[in-house]
């Protein structure tokens, strides 16, 4: 099973790939429901218990409204209404808030949405060891934006300046002032960034590297997956992952294509 890492956008119904960057995800959960004797959908496909979790920056109704989002984006990659496609417990919280204990229990998956960054980080930061243990007995994770983000074992939780210096955008901040770098929840070991060329957080990733704020990492387009498994990294979806390490002379910057 695969760490599925998404840089964040929205596909609309009907679009050209929407549900492509969701696709493999989906099919790996389905694959834990069918191990699990789960229920068949209407089509006689595994329908697969799926953990969302989102934290709402206005409170939990503004929370099950992007968790609502996201399960749209599945039923796309499944070609069917996400509530026939999936059975989805949802755990949608306000900040200052925890996610509860009981989210991820007996799940073939588990999606963790986008947001403010820091508030996911707090929310989630109690069951960093339980994610990682689901992770390590062959759960897939598919992080979204924020989500992505923190399944660093360190991750850039947001900022828009180093040493008082623009480095990104300043709408990008995540309301933070300096780039700032927190314990993720340890799903990979290089940073990640989201939303690389739509919002300019490459830069970001760039700058944190050279400063030596992070010792490498992966910037990801929207509506672009990059998928962590035992075949190596692929990309998927319709934009690059942008790989961000120290060179010799400074920092290196290439792109994988999905």
């Amino acid at each position: 099973m695969s760490i599925h890492l998404v840089g964040g956008g929205w596909a609309e119904p009907g679009e050209a790939g929407a549900g492509d960057e969701y696709a493999r995800f989906l099919e790996e959960a389905r694959a834990r429901a069918r191990a699990a004797g789960r229920a068949a959908d209407a089509s006689g496909r595994p329908r697969p218990r799926i953990a969302v979790v989102a934290v709402g920056d206005e409170g939990p109704a503004d929370a099950r409204a992007h968790a609502d989002r996201l399960l749209a984006q599945l039923g796309f990659a499944a070609g069917a209404d996400a509530a026939d496609a999936v059975e989805a417990v949802v755990s949608a919280v306000g900040p200052g808030r925890e996610v509860p204990q009981a989210a991820f229990a007996e799940v073939d998956g588990i999606v963790v949405g986008g947001g403010l960054t820091p508030a996911y980080r707090d929310a989630l930061e109690p069951r960093f060891v339980e994610v990682r243990r689901l992770v390590a007995s062959g759960v897939p994770y598919l992080g979204f934006s924020a989500g992505a983000a923190i399944a660093a074992d360190r991750a850039v939780i947001g900022g828009w300046r180093i040493g008082g210096v623009p480095v990104a955008p300043e709408e990008t901040s995540e309301d933070l002032d300096e780039v700032t770098v927190a314990p993720g929840i340890g799903l990979v070991d290089v940073a990640i960034d989201a939303h690389a060329a739509q919002w300019g957080t490459l830069g970001r990733l760039v700058a944190a590297v050279e400063a030596g704020l992070v010792e490498g990492g992966l910037a990801i387009d929207e509506r672009t997956a990059l998928i962590v498994g035992e075949g190596g990294l692929v990309a998927a979806g319709a934009g690059s992952v942008w790989r961000v390490l120290p060179g010799d002379q400074g920092v290196v910057v290439s792109t994988m294509g999905a």
